[in-house]
């Protein structure tokens, strides 16, 4: 499968990797995660539900549709230019180092879906820190990362897999992963870090969000694996 982007006009590289990032209704831009990708290597794509801010930079696009995480990345991605989609939640705060982790997975040209490691940001229970551990172990281990470790895929790969199901209200980010690789397409593990909010079991508890997560996330691993056919992912 050839990875390699388009040219422009005046012969230098396009973009190489699209960002696509979803913003649920009432969320603001995350200008500073937005930032991290202001140059030629991204095509940076905000899909929201609320009108365009006039404070956004002109270089971001702004695409406005219907509410829903799985229905929002398929509507960034459909622009896509870049040989590679980078999904990216909107509460996800990044190193440099981590971009340039993920732009070296993607130079490697190899069809597989790459992953970061993932940290909690300190807004929750210090005990988050336990489950960002089991996070990086069930990934490496089990291959099966979640969308808040930055997903990225080569595009032709994403319209494969016909992108990310519309009807779950979550955990679309799990069964992309599991389709993806019955499909025969690797996870890699890229070597970046993600910091992610823990505000969630702050709110909710930490107990009871750990145990929602679990349950979650095996029935949408045996929901995907039924839905194509029995073996092992």
């Amino acid at each position: 499968m050839d990875h390699r982007g388009p040219r422009t006009p005046h012969g230098m590289a396009a973009a190489r990797i699209s960002v696509i990032v979803p913003l649920g209704p009432g969320q603001p831009p995350p200008l500073d995660l937005l930032l991290h990708f202001a140059d030629e290597r991204f095509q940076v794509i905000v899909s929201a539900v609320d009108a365009e801010p006039d404070t956004l930079p002109e270089a971001i696009t702004w695409l406005r549709g219907a509410p829903g995480r799985g229905r929002q990345m398929n509507s960034g991605a459909r622009p896509a230019t870049a040989p590679w989609v980078w999904f990216i939640h909107a509460d996800s705060v990044i190193e440099r180092s981590t971009r340039r982790a993920m732009t070296r997975f993607c130079a490697r040209e190899e069809a597989a879906i790459g992953y970061c490691d993932l940290k909690y940001l300190a807004d929750g229970p210090v005990l988050t820190a336990l489950n960002a551990t089991g996070a990086n172990w069930r990934s490496r281990l089990l291959g099966l990362p979640y969308g808040d470790q930055g997903l990225c895929l080569p595009r032709p790969w994403f319209r494969h897999l016909n992108g990310f199901r519309e009807d779950l209200d979550r955990g679309e980010d799990l069964d992309l992963v599991v389709r993806a690789r019955r499909s025969g397409l690797p996870v890699r593990r890229t070597g970046g870090r993600i910091y992610t909010s823990a505000s969630r079991y702050r709110e909710c508890g930490w107990l009871r969000t750990t145990l929602e997560h679990q349950r979650a996330s095996w029935r949408l691993i045996r929901n995907a694996r039924s839905s194509i056919g029995s073996g092992d992912a």
